[in-house]
């Protein structure tokens, strides 16, 4: 991949000898939303650094290259020690921050090598790791390299505890003080005022086919005075060209809405990227795709505007995806005739509708502060 090949010619380019660089690295988009609030604050707190953010996957270094999160926006170089070795080198951070999951031994070790302080984000680790087997020593010494672990939860403090690690502390997750920036920001959107008017509005956000299947059969066949808006994971022609004949009510492409009376549409799907969030505020009941596969989608961007929500089965490994099911403001359809009872109990009973909301509505507010308890620990190392 010449992205990553070129890593090290563009940081020679970028940064100088004298100057003062905090790195972080994150594996992908959903990662960089959690140390995004850290690096807003690390920039406005120490405006004479540079920040360096580096990704791993191609999907996230394409959506967020030319961020305004970072000085310095890059790959970072398969973890060799020769690569390793150089990026130190060059980079030469005084402090490192990984998001999660991303342990790189060969980076790791040279860090500490190098004495550079390393922590790890909002961390989350399950019995079922490598760490907390027997065989996983080579692992465990890896997670040694850090000098402090921000945890998610209490469970992951106990894991790393039963295996000889006490530098942690339970801030929970930066997502949380991410999305809760959502309601100070300006969500409105001129043509869903004129599509939604005063009817109840049905979102899904990010759905694949199996949750499409569940959505476009209900919608056929209602007669509830709703609005439906759809925005698939799959904005391809052919599939929104497939998904819109699927539709029997009247059903209206985002791109196709110049010119035309709205509030005439029963259901908008949004063929574009970008405008999920502001969407899901005029959501009374929200869906998030992925549940009937293996990679659920956000939900706590319906969450924070205190929404009832509703997805598919496989939602197990999604850490606030399980809270809030286990809360019930998160409601589960493993099928058809499950999904249309759901769905129809809360068009019908604004009382059931309003009190789930008020579960997502809290959870998030009540998960928020992370990033102020990280800064102040972060602070006294820069």
């Amino acid at each position: 991949m010449n992205g990553r090949k070129n890593v090290l010619s563009t940081l020679k380019k970028s940064l100088s000898k004298t100057d003062k660089v905090i790195w972080m690295h994150v594996a992908s988009l959903g990662e960089y939303e959690q140390g995004l609030p850290i690096l807003e604050k690390l920039r406005e707190n120490h405006p004479k650094h540079k920040i360096l953010l580096t990704f791993f996957s191609p999907s996230g270094f394409e959506v967020k290259k030319n961020s305004k999160a970072a000085d310095i926006i890059t790959y970072l170089p398969l973890d060799t020690i020769s690569n390793a070795s150089k990026f130190i080198a060059l980079v030469k951070p005084e402090m490192a921050l990984f998001i999660k999951y991303e342990i790189w031994p060969n980076y790791l070790n040279i860090l500490k090598k190098e004495e550079i302080p390393t922590f790890l984000i909002s961390a989350l680790f399950s019995k079922k790791q490598i760490y907390f087997k027997w065989y996983g020593g080579f692992m465990r010494k890896n997670l040694m390299v850090f000098n402090h672990f921000f945890l998610q939860d209490e469970n992951s403090k106990q894991l790393l505890k039963s295996i000889g690690i006490p530098n942690t502390s339970v801030t929970g997750d930066t997502r949380f003080d991410r999305v809760s920036e959502i309601l100070s920001q300006d969500n409105t959107l001129d043509f869903m005022d004129s599509f939604k008017e005063n009817a109840l509005c049905f979102v899904v956000g990010s759905s694949w086919p199996e949750d499409e299947e569940l959505i476009i059969d209900f919608i056929n066949s209602s007669n509830e005075n709703l609005k439906y808006v759809i925005a698939p994971h799959n904005i391809k022609h052919e599939h929104i060209s497939r998904l819109k004949v699927s539709c029997t009510k009247k059903t209206l492409l985002y791109s196709e809405i110049t010119n035309q009376n709205l509030a005439d549409y029963k259901v908008l799907i949004i063929d574009t990227i970008g405008l999920l969030t502001k969407i899901y505020s005029y959501a009374d009941i929200a869906y998030v795709g992925g549940g009937f596969k293996t990679g659920l989608h956000n939900t706590l961007e319906p969450a924070v505007f205190g929404i009832p929500i509703m997805t598919g089965p496989n939602y197990q490994g999604f850490k606030e995806a399980e809270d809030l099911v286990c809360e019930k403001g998160i409601l589960i359809s493993n099928n058809k005739e499950v999904f249309n009872s759901t769905f129809k109990k809360l068009v019908k009973n604004k009382s059931f509708r309003e009190s789930t909301g008020t579960i997502t509505k809290n959870y998030v507010s009540s998960n928020t502060g992370a990033t102020i308890q990280i800064m102040r620990y972060l602070q006294d190392v820069i």
